[in-house]
């Protein structure tokens, strides 16, 4: 007898045998997916990774695989490496990482289908929530668990089943959710009778048309269907959809019905991609200037002896023209590009760019991106062997690449190339020069401010290093004009307003010369703080430890770390004081300013409450791009790489609230953010000026974001993390504990830190409680360890692994959610 070895999409971290019923035996092969039955009631859909023989030594009966879902297998062979060494890494689940990597759409999944008896009558009165979840059944007979708790808006809706079924007014059973579809469409054709046009075809139709005089639409429909399909042409005969047929000749479907009723015409379903990459003319690369041919031959001169590097270009260098040569090189030999940006909105701007050069070679793939979308661009890399530029975010590293020959990784200092929350908490840009390591690739990392691990890494010969110090064109790098806030404000000069006098005459001028500005605030929403004026009351998050944002677009005070919300009270539930004011501000803040100062100004917002969607991005940045829009206020989206030439003054509002914060990257994030933003100014022929509002203009990190001074920032840093033992000499570990019960939190977390500290020594700092200490109702703690960069990261995982199984011995550890997160962002 056959068994398989299956990887289900949970956090578990071992792989399940299930036995191979005979008449699959030939066909279950490893990286197909099967469904299995997994815990009492639920149904999965698991991932084949090992076809055997061998019986397994348990005393549960084997569980038979369920159904077969695939002919030829999903994943391809260094997939499943790529996997392991993921959780291995990053100390999660091999299920977590299977979870994040599978798009939805090949997930298929059992649901709990709630049936409602219709022949059920109560003995007595129903509890509320009872009579609630019944009524949803109004006009249905079956629903969801997730249908009724959306119905009914109960928050938990299975114990009120529950408790139904044991009165007979409900049944439950367990139903496959539907996964990927593919979309069809209907298309129209000529019939067989009509269209052999050497014997009778043509006279056939005669005949057709003679029968149409009467029928005037109809008649127009058959001529409109002819001319746009070269029907009675065979080499020039082209499919058309009936979507497209109805549009061109303004006839109802009815009219349609009626010649497809009378035979002439025939319909039929045909299966159409939902990717779309703009059709337009293939360009050849545009030609590289000497300073971009030298980076260029320097890149190739380094991929001769080390598989990673890392191009340090300016803002405005041209990097993304070298990138553009490496991957037309790398197609040209037949294999796979990745090229992967931290951030969908810059996705929006740069695939025309490319897609004027790939044609159809392009495929995009992001969060943006619908389940079935993200479904057909698996599928197509999966089925196709040809050269193929994937342009992607993070999660495009667990597509199923055939042969990658380049992976470049733009902005690498970006950190939303870590996953924070759900496992695996991965590095996109460590992961990625791994998967290269897989492939025999290379790696390229582009960024004007590369972090500091890459350079370090760079100029200690890990990676090769190449540098492009001058502007495309030779423009100038911006000015950079510090201006003192706290000074204006004693003054009393910026009493009321958020824009120091020379911002405002800057935006003025660039108006007038018909310019764009941008501003930059990292903060969304109106003010981060709402206070009364007479008691000092600020509302707070009622699951986390944290103020409430107000949002005065929508009138509500919300929690920018579980979503929670609340409309803003007309007065102080403390003290019923009338006034309340903001403290800080935010985007929506700047927005309201900026259109009283420039009313005639035609104004944007880019932050995550106004580009929530892929259209929203979309048309947001095209908008400024094509200059609908003058003035661009943002977050730090508007730092990653975006490119406008007609950009000549940017705004920076608060430079002390990106430097003033507890993480010993603070000042390098800083610099990162202000010079990545000063870049978008003057970026074709004339000079850009950036206006940077700071309470502290002396300071030395001002100081050397003013003179772009990289190198000092990194020698600075670099100094301080030797003598403190923190990246790049040392890797931190975080080991984050949290839990509902704060003083059990409190206890374990400090013998947890005492057991780690008798193997691991003076690695182990803490435990610590962080900034925030209650996120979405679970108090945080987390204990830190650093471990030499040198050292390998299995021991140390099994040190981990003891000493969490020593802890499960004590019961109140249940208690606790522990997570690991290797190499923090």
């Amino acid at each position: 007898m056959k068994y398989a070895d299956v990887i289900l999409p949970l956090p578990l971290e071992n792989s399940y045998t299930y036995s191979i019923p005979a008449d699959l035996e030939q066909a279950v092969i490893p990286g197909c997916r099967v469904i299995v039955h997994f815990g009492k009631k639920r149904y999965y859909t698991a991932i084949v990774m090992e076809v055997h023989e061998r019986k397994p030594d348990s005393q549960y009966e084997t569980k038979e695989i369920y159904a077969l879902l695939d002919a030829t297998p999903v994943l391809r062979r260094p997939q499943l490496r790529f996997w392991k060494w993921i959780a291995s890494y990053y100390l999660c689940k091999l299920g977590d990482v299977y979870k994040a990597a599978l798009p939805s759409g090949l997930k298929l999944e059992s649901e709990t289908a709630v049936t409602y008896n219709e022949a059920f009558e109560a003995d007595g009165p129903l509890r509320p929530n009872e009579q609630v979840v019944l009524d949803a059944f109004a006009g249905v007979l079956k629903l969801t668990v997730s249908e009724l708790e959306k119905k009914t808006g109960l928050r938990n809706v299975v114990p009120v089943v529950a408790s139904l079924m044991a009165k007979g007014a409900v049944e439950v059973s367990e139903e496959l959710k539907r996964g990927f579809a593919p979309k069809m469409q209907t298309f129209i054709r000529l019939s067989e009778a009509y269209k052999d046009v050497e014997t009778h075809g043509r006279a056939s139709l005669q005949s057709v048309f003679d029968e149409l005089k009467r029928a005037k639409k109809q008649e127009l429909l058959l001529v409109c269907f002819l001319d746009l399909s070269h029907a009675l042409n065979p080499a020039l005969t082209r499919e058309l959809s009936k979507k497209e047929l109805l549009e061109n000749s303004h006839c109802s479907p009815a009219t349609l019905d009626g010649l497809l009723k009378r035979g002439v015409l025939e319909s039929y379903e045909k299966e159409v991609g939902r990717l779309q990459v703009p059709v337009c003319r293939l360009q050849t690369p545009s030609p590289l200037s000497p300073a971009q041919e030298k980076a260029y031959g320097e890149i190739h001169d380094v991929f001769g002896t080390k598989d990673v590097c890392l191009l340090h270009g300016v803002t405005s260098s041209g990097k993304t023209e070298i990138y553009i040569r490496l991957i037309d090189e790398v197609l040209k030999m037949g294999r796979q590009v990745l090229y992967l940006l931290p951030e969908i909105a810059i996705t929006t701007q740069i695939t025309e760019r490319l897609a004027k050069l790939f044609g159809d070679k392009l495929l995009v793939y992001h969060s943006k991106f619908s389940d079935n979308e993200r479904v057909e661009v698996w599928n197509r890399l999966l089925h196709t062997d040809g050269p193929m530029l994937v342009l992607g975010v993070r999660s495009s590293l667990f597509l199923p690449f055939k042969d990658l020959g380049l992976i470049v990784v733009d902005e690498e200092h970006e950190n939303t190339y870590k996953q924070q929350d759900p496992a695996p908490r991965y590095h996109a840009r460590n992961a990625a020069i791994v998967l290269a390591g897989m492939h025999g690739a290379k790696t390229l990392l582009g960024s004007a401010t590369p972090s500091i691990d890459s350079y370090f890494n760079a100029t200690t010969g890990k990676y090769g290093l190449v540098e492009l110090t001058t502007r495309y064109g030779d423009c100038l790098m911006p000015e950079i004009l510090p201006v003192d806030i706290k000074e204006l404000r004693r003054k009393k000069i910026m009493k009321d307003t958020l824009f120091s006098p020379i911002l405002v005459e800057k935006i003025n001028m660039a108006l007038e010369r018909g310019e764009q500005a941008i501003l930059f605030q990292n903060r969304r929403g109106f003010a981060p703080v709402i206070e009364c004026k007479s008691c000092g009351w600020v509302p707070h998050c009622v699951n986390c430890d944290v103020s409430l944002t107000y949002h005065k677009f929508r009138n509500e005070l919300v929690c920018h770390y579980c979503g929670y919300k609340i409309q803003l009270p007309r007065q102080c539930p403390e003290c019923q004081s009338p006034e309340l004011r903001t403290m800080g501000f935010g985007t929506e803040m700047v927005e309201e300013e900026i259109d009283t100062l420039f009313p005639a100004a035609k104004v944007e917002r880019l932050d995550f409450d106004t580009a929530r969607t892929r259209t929203a991005y979309e048309r947001i940045i095209a908008d400024f791009e094509k200059g609908k829009t003058q003035i661009l206020i943002g977050t730090q989206m508007l730092s990653k790489g975006l490119d406008f030439g007609n950009v000549s003054v940017v705004g920076i509002l608060n430079a002390d609230s990106l430097m003033n914060f507890p993480d010993f990257r603070a000042h390098e994030r800083a610099f990162q953010l202000m010079v990545q933003v000063s870049g978008r100014a003057g970026r074709r022929d004339k000079r850009g000026t950036v206006i940077l509002q700071t309470s502290g203009p002396d300071h030395p990190l001002i100081r050397m974001v003013e003179r772009f001074a990289y190198k000092e920032m990194v020698r600075l840093q670099l100094g301080e993390r030797s003598m403190f033992r923190y990246p790049p000499y040392y890797r931190l570990i975080v080991i984050v504990l949290r839990s509902r019960n704060d003083s059990i939190l409190q206890e374990l977390s400090v013998l947890y830190a005492d057991n780690l500290r008798r193997r691991l020594g003076e690695r182990v700092l803490g435990p610590v409680t962080p900034p925030i200490t209650r996120v979405q109702t679970l108090h945080i703690r987390k204990i830190v360890l650093k471990i030499e960069i040198a050292a390998a990261i299995a021991p140390v995982r099994e040190i981990l692994e003891a000493v969490h199984a020593e802890m499960q011995r004590y019961l109140p550890f249940k208690q606790l959610i522990v997570h690991y997160d290797v190499d923090p962002a």
